[in-house]
């Protein structure tokens, strides 16, 4: 087996980021630092350390929907702050055995729908821009868009050294629109009305795929079967 796939279906991370692991020295096999890609291994006999730690593979496989409230970051390490105690996180929410991740990402100012899991197979069909999984969110803004700034949006917008797919648009209010990509780049829909000039006041994420977020309250969560 892959080694990156191993480390995925060990509910450590998705793939992309077991390959980011290996690549900055994280990932041991045998006492011996892997870093080369496409590395294969024997699941029942090599010894695995992922930042220090044992691995093995997840046998019950969990799917769990959680409503993120804005405040806490979208992580499942324990961090500290020098001086500080640890911040808040997605594990102070969701609390269970099994070891699970996060598939994608919300910043800490958003809020809206998170997928966590210990499936890497899953959480990679789910981020990765081929399989165009939209994700729709509720956006206030800090001025109405005008039709030409919505057309820009709707075309693509170059941030981040890349254009963007086009995004759908739908104007809820006056300040208020849906905004709809399938794409997840760092901080995506902020820099997209940025480039635009304009600026986000709330985010909400409300859908990914064909989940939906529901009545969930924010810190609430459920286990999901999941459409793969």
């Amino acid at each position: 087996m892959r080694l990156q796939k191993f480390i995925a279906q060990a509910g450590v991370c998705s793939r992309r980021r077991a390959e980011e692991l290996m690549v900055n020295g994280m990932v041991v096999v045998n006492d011996r630092t892997i870093k080369k890609l496409g590395t294969k291994i024997d699941p029942e006999n090599d010894r695995v350390k992922v930042r220090g730690k044992v691995i093995k593979l997840e046998e019950k496989r969990v799917y769990i929907m959680l409503h993120k409230p804005k405040g806490y970051e979208t992580t499942c390490k324990i961090t500290r702050r020098k001086g500080q105690g640890a911040r808040r996180t997605i594990l102070n929410l969701v609390k269970i055995k099994e070891r699970i991740f996060p598939v994608g990402r919300l910043d800490k100012d958003s809020s809206g729908l998170l997928i966590l899991t210990n499936d890497g197979d899953y959480a990679n069909k789910m981020m990765h821009p081929r399989y165009e999984h939209d994700k729709e969110y509720v956006v206030d803004v800090a001025r109405p868009l005008r039709k030409a700034e919505i057309r820009k949006l709707e075309l693509g917008i170059r941030i981040l050294d890349k254009k963007t797919s086009p995004a759908k648009v739908k104007v809820l209010s006056a300040q208020q629109i849906s905004m709809t990509i399938h794409e997840g780049m760092n901080r995506q829909i902020r820099r997209m009305l940025e480039a635009v000039g304009n600026r986000v006041v709330d985010l909400k994420r409300v859908r990914v795929g064909s989940l939906k977020l529901g009545n969930l309250k924010p810190g609430q969560w459920e286990k999901i079967e999941p459409k793969k």
